[in-house]
């Protein structure tokens, strides 16, 4: 039997914008003004990686303590205004330890949260945060959703859709990032090979302008199941409604992830 919550429209909602560096108050405002122009009510608002200061190392700087998030604290304000989900990232501080965190949010204003398991050694985030050490599937609206951070995206294993007892793990796949545009093919490549190989939507929401080091473009999209991209945008936002009937339909016609290679990920 179907929850009373359950939606088979899941109307979505990227927030793609220039984040300015290290000013918490002023992405906050940047945010909430793109939410007051949204066209739909949005189930989920997804924000880009560290949303709240772009991607910085400068943790004694931007890091907040998890007892006393500012950033959380917005986050659930504006899902309680709205009634919405919210995910995106931000640098948290737990026990002397720095994470890049995932929180994902939700209208009543309780979360859940994964730590991005893969850090950036090429840009030495590995040096200054902690690296997660599972991932997150949360049950929302009848929708499983396991979200995931930038660099992660590189790394199928660790996403792998499995299928028991007639089911897969999730139906929606998303990445957050702050990823250049110098590399913006593997972006694009990779989000469609993950939405292929697990039979599932796929969304890519990330950042555009500029930060010290890097130029960004966006590229924020939606992908469908069969790997086809159904919503793109380069600047602001962009809106879909995703079916969840469309995607079992499909994966009842043709079945893939139950023959699946078999394995246990060491965590």
């Amino acid at each position: 039997m179907q929850s009373p919550n359950y939606k088979n429209e899941l109307n979505l909602a990227l927030l793609q914008v220039d984040i300015v560096w290290q000013d918490k108050e002023k992405n906050f405002n940047k945010y909430e003004e793109l939410l007051k122009t949204l066209t739909k009510q949005p189930d989920l608002v997804v924000l880009p990686e560290m949303f709240n200061t772009g991607f910085s190392m400068h943790v004694e700087k931007i890091a907040e303590d998890i007892e006393d998030s500012l950033s959380l604290g917005w986050m659930r304000s504006q899902a309680q205004k709205y009634q919405t989900a919210i995910c995106g990232s931000l640098s948290i501080k737990e026990n002397n330890k720095y994470y890049n965190r995932l929180y994902f949010v939700k209208p009543d204003q309780t979360f859940e949260y994964y730590d991005k398991r893969h850090l950036f050694s090429f840009a030495g985030e590995h040096l200054h945060y902690t690296p997660g050490k599972k991932r997150l599937i949360v049950d929302y609206l009848g929708w499983r959703i396991c979200p995931l951070i930038c660099y992660d995206l590189r790394f199928p294993v660790f996403s792998r859709n499995k299928f028991s007892d007639c089911k897969s793990d999730y139906d929606l796949l998303i990445y957050i990032a702050n990823w250049p545009e110098k590399r913006a093919q593997a972006w694009n490549d990779l989000l469609k090979a993950r939405s292929h190989e697990n039979q599932c939507y796929t969304v890519g929401v990330n950042r555009i302008g500029k930060d010290p080091k890097l130029s960004y473009r966006g590229d924020s999209q939606i992908i469908d199941y069969q790997g086809s991209i159904i919503s793109n945008k380069k600047e602001n936002h962009l809106e879909q409604t995703i079916f969840k009937n469309k995607l079992e339909e499909f994966k009842a016609h043709f079945q893939t992830l139950r023959d699946a290679d078999r394995f246990t990920l060491n965590q």
